[in-house]
């Protein structure tokens, strides 16, 4: 076996749901807080695009061979990710409690996109020489994967999995801040 897929591997079956794992750790802080009664919406919101911004460049790897558009997406949404990130907790923390348990996911939270960026990068390194060094032609397609990473029905697994520990109990944060807040609005 190479390298290069005990490192995919590495990041299918440990990193990938390590990062959910931590989501729904994290989660769970925002519940025994009572976000809906403290940062509220917005702060749920922030938690919901920092999701969207980690799952479309997993998708994207996923689904297509790692190009420079695809090596450029993913750098600008860790990057994009990072900032809201920081945002997050600058506007959480004066509002409401963050306990060590919370700042604990959050460390994973940070830090297993970072890692997954360099591996890719590790993995793909005739790619990144050619995204500094601008070397970009033929590179700004999607290009699907001549086979599945980890298999056929890995990606439907992970969805599945992401589904139950991360979609779900942060649409449901959405739900339950949206509805304190129209409650508040109307008392008002």
């Amino acid at each position: 076996m190479q390298t290069s897929d005990l490192l995919i591997q590495l990041m299918l079956y440990v990193f990938l749901p390590l990062w959910g794992v931590a989501g729904f750790i994290d989660w769970c802080c925002h519940r025994a807080t009572h976000i809906e009664h403290t940062s509220g919406v917005k702060e749920s919101l922030v938690h919901s695009l920092m999701g969207i911004q980690m799952a479309i460049p997993i998708l994207l790897c996923l689904l297509f061979q790692v190009n420079v558009l695809i090596m450029l997406i993913c750098l600008l949404a860790w990057l994009a990710h990072e900032l809201v990130a920081h945002y997050d907790v600058h506007y959480a923390a004066p509002r409401r409690h963050i306990s060590i348990w919370e700042m604990h996911a959050h460390n994973y939270l940070a830090t297993l996109p970072l890692f997954m960026l360099l591996l890719i990068i590790v993995i793909n390194f005739p790619v990144f020489i050619q995204l500094v060094t601008l070397d970009w032609q033929g590179q700004f397609q999607f290009q699907r994967m001549p086979y599945a990473h980890g298999g056929d029905s890995y990606l439907l697994y992970y969805l599945g999995f992401m589904l139950l520990v991360c979609v779900l109990p942060y649409l449901e944060e959405n739900v339950r801040c949206v509805r304190v807040y129209l409650q508040k609005r109307t008392a008002a």
